[in-house]
């Protein structure tokens, strides 16, 4: 992923999954991840993308952010740089749409951002 310039991370450090299942419903975050910290080391980045809801609600907590539709963007000034926040379909079997329109969405996006 390096020669793409995509870095991945978590919004969360520590949870708690009080049922044992994948549903964000039944997580509780402990301990956010220091998401400005990180942008501050990627001077270079221009985007950051969540793909469920979870992580969208903890990313727009910790940046106080405005929430972006799925599949579109809003914009987050940090200092003197802007950048763009993606709220991306959840690549979850229990996210209502096909697989090919996801994909679709998610080539737009990266097409948006000069990566395609």
């Amino acid at each position: 992923m390096e020669e793409k310039r995509i870095a991945l991370s978590d919004t969360a450090r520590e949870i708690i999954r009080q049922k044992g299942n994948a549903s964000d419903r039944f997580l509780e975050i402990v301990k956010t991840a220091d998401v400005k910290g990180i942008l501050e080391q990627l001077p270079d980045c221009q985007a950051v993308v969540t793909t469920g809801q979870k992580a969208t609600d903890t990313l727009l907590m910790l940046l106080q952010a405005e929430e972006p539709r799925v599949g579109q963007f809003s914009v987050y000034n940090m200092g003197n740089r802007q950048l763009r926040i993606y709220r991306m379909p959840s690549s979850s079997r229990a996210y209502p749409k096909p697989l090919t329109e996801k994909a679709e969405i998610y080539k737009n996006m990266f097409r948006e951002l000069g990566m395609l």
